[in-house]
């Protein structure tokens, strides 16, 4: 068994999309990003590169990258799944937070869930949003910011 950790936050601006988890949630910000910005599967992916000491995402998919300027997140994380697989290990579970001080998450996480899920090959994917009190950077309402845990377990052969 192998545990990962990651973190990721981007600044909100207007006239982008509001990609988390996946999913586009309506919002008249989105997160700023060489990519789409999706901060939860930022996070995902670096718990899951953590875990099998893979260095981070800006090593796989640098911001210096043309083939990775406004790429799909989720198929950055289908990338990061298939490296953890040709090293020997599959997702057993993922845990996350969000925290954000809006929009409302909690209409959307389900969708979340199951759309990383798809990706992840489990169904153990745990999202939770919670809000920064207005403090700091979150709190105020110029960026989002994501945390993640990862489970991985050798494959058998």
């Amino acid at each position: 068994m192998r545990i990962g950790f990651g973190y990721d936050s981007h600044r909100l601006e207007a006239g982008r999309k509001l990609m988390l988890g996946g999913v586009e949630i309506p919002f008249e910000k989105g997160l700023l990003g060489h990519s789409d910005g999706d901060a939860l599967i930022h996070a995902i992916i670096d718990a899951v590169f953590g875990a099998i000491c893979a260095g981070d995402i800006g090593r796989h998919f640098p911001d210096t990258g043309e083939r990775f300027r406004g790429a799909s997140s989720l198929g950055l994380l289908k990338e990061a799944v298939s490296i953890a697989g040709n090293a020997g290990y599959r997702v057993l579970n993922v845990d996350s937070t969000v925290v954000a001080e809006a929009p409302k998450l909690a209409p959307h996480i389900e969708r979340m869930r199951e759309t990383l899920s798809a990706v992840l090959g489990t169904g153990a994917v745990s999202i939770k949003a919670k809000s920064n009190e207005k403090m700091g950077f979150t709190g105020r309402g110029e960026g989002i910011a994501a945390y993640a845990v990862c489970l991985l377990e050798k494959k058998k052969t």
